[in-house]
């Protein structure tokens, strides 16, 4: 969800983290929990605030896979690439899904609905392979029973 003014966003999370040591991180996470992103307007405050440069602050938004630096759908699907999800089938799951929503990982639908993103573990390898859907793990899943999610995530509005 989207805040009107991401400043006011950025400086609670700098007011409550900048004298923190190692705040980069919580305040990076607060703003994109707060917007579902961090905002490249964002990363020079940020920057500036704790002395640190743009790079650096970028540098650490890139190395993450949590962090994006755009707007996200309203419907998050993540899939698992790990060793067991893979094993399990998680490469055919992924493939038919990228076709299915016609985009590639780190891309959102075309109508904003649906942003597509790798994870790297979700703890769930004896029930792989495995997705997480706005934030809920899903197990044991199959590119029909994702087609199903997919097909209600179309039509459903995230109230996150």
């Amino acid at each position: 969800m989207e805040s009107t003014d991401y400043e006011d966003v950025v400086s609670a999370a700098l007011e409550k983290h900048s004298n923190t040591e190692g705040g980069l991180l919580p305040i990076l996470h607060e703003v994109q929990d707060a917007l579902g992103y961090i905002p490249s307007d964002a990363v020079d405050i940020i920057g500036k605030s704790i002395n640190r440069s743009r790079a650096e602050v970028h540098g650490v938004i890139s190395f993450y896979h949590h962090f994006r630096n755009h707007k996200p759908g309203e419907h998050i699907i993540q899939v698992c690439r790990s060793e067991a999800c893979q094993a399990m089938g998680a490469n055919l799951v992924i493939e038919n899904l990228k076709n299915k929503l016609e985009i590639d990982f780190h891309e959102t639908t075309s109508d904003g609905k649906i942003t597509l993103e790798p994870i790297y573990c979700l703890g769930h390898c004896a029930c792989a392979p495995a997705v997480m859907v706005d934030g809920v793990p899903k197990a044991k899943i199959s590119s029909d029973a994702m087609d199903g999610i997919v097909d209600e995530l179309r039509v459903l509005k995230n109230d996150n």
